[in-house]
């Protein structure tokens, strides 16, 4: 690995249970289904991808005391150095996982990333870092928008730019779309699908998205699914990166796994077309596997 490269992920771990019907769901009664356990969780999915890249990277998260010996071992598989902590009286944050062809129903127990502290991201991890990556699940647990805007200003005085994935439509919406972008001021580089970005700015395409958010941001990744990447810097006219037609078994994760194969490009040669084109590898890789990690 090189040892200039290097990137902090702070955030979401959780215990995925994915459940692949092999038929149409059947009420009150069965359906037969594929049905695996898998580590993930946005932010450590990243972690794990970014580390089987070849970046070193360091993940923060919090668990819960049953758990912590398998997540640590799992992110070290991936050669991840994991920082985690053990959440008293709460369970790992677990989520049921159906999916259907793209299409993804989620049943989420938040768990021990509530007791998430901005105060995890120590400064002498930051020091010597290249990107600090967030995702927007943090603003939902314990470290809501004080702690993220802490933690974005902190990165900043170390020199460190500021990665963020939103992570999820349907808890934006909760949440508050005004009280979310008040907490992610700052972030440098935004990955966000077209459900997301529709929620960040008052676009309708993903193109004007991409414009919109970088010219916010600095940088803007919006991606749709089986269709092109859009990318764009500082304002500027978006690019259209196209994607691969693959064999899709599970989206989980892919856009986590775009996240790491752009960084892992991008703080390299810092060519966002390079980036983009190599996000969208890893994250075809990703498709193609049960889970939001990858394959051991």
């Amino acid at each position: 690995m090189d040892p200039a490269r290097r990137v902090v992920v702070f955030g979401d771990i959780v215990n995925d249970v994915v459940v692949v019907p092999k038929t149409g769901i059947r009420a009150d009664t069965d359906t037969t289904s594929t049905i695996r356990p898998r580590p993930g969780g946005s932010a450590a999915n990243t972690a794990a991808w970014l580390g089987s890249l070849g970046t070193r990277t360091d993940f923060i998260g919090r668990v819960g005391l049953a758990d912590i010996e398998y997540h640590i071992g799992e992110l070290r598989k991936q050669n991840v150095e994991p920082h985690l902590g053990i959440a008293t009286g709460l369970p790992t944050s677990t989520i049921v996982i159906i999916v259907e062809g793209e299409r993804r129903t989620m049943f989420t127990e938040r768990g021990a990333n509530r007791a998430l502290s901005s105060k995890d991201v120590t400064d002498e991890l930051l020091a010597g870092a290249t990107v600090l990556h967030l995702t927007g699940y943090s603003l939902l647990d314990g470290t809501r928008v004080p702690g993220v805007r802490e933690l974005i200003d902190r990165a900043h005085a170390a020199g460190v730019t500021v990665s963020l994935n939103p992570g999820s439509a349907g808890f934006i919406g909760d949440f508050g779309p005004t009280e979310f972008l008040a907490g992610i001021v700052g972030a440098d580089i935004l990955f966000a699908n077209v459900q997301e970005a529709a929620l960040l700015c008052t676009e309708t395409t993903p193109e004007r998205m991409a414009q919109v958010l970088s010219a916010r941001h600095g940088l803007a990744v919006i991606t749709q699914g089986a269709d092109s990447v859009f990318v764009s810097e500082g304002g500027n006219k978006p690019i259209s990166v196209p994607v691969p037609t693959v064999r899709l078994v599970d989206p989980t994760g892919a856009g986590d796994a775009m996240a790491a194969g752009f960084l892992n490009s991008w703080i390299v040669e810092h060519d966002m077309l390079k980036a983009a084109q190599a996000g969208i590898l890893v994250a075809a890789r990703a498709v193609m596997l049960m889970g939001g990690r990858p394959a051991i």
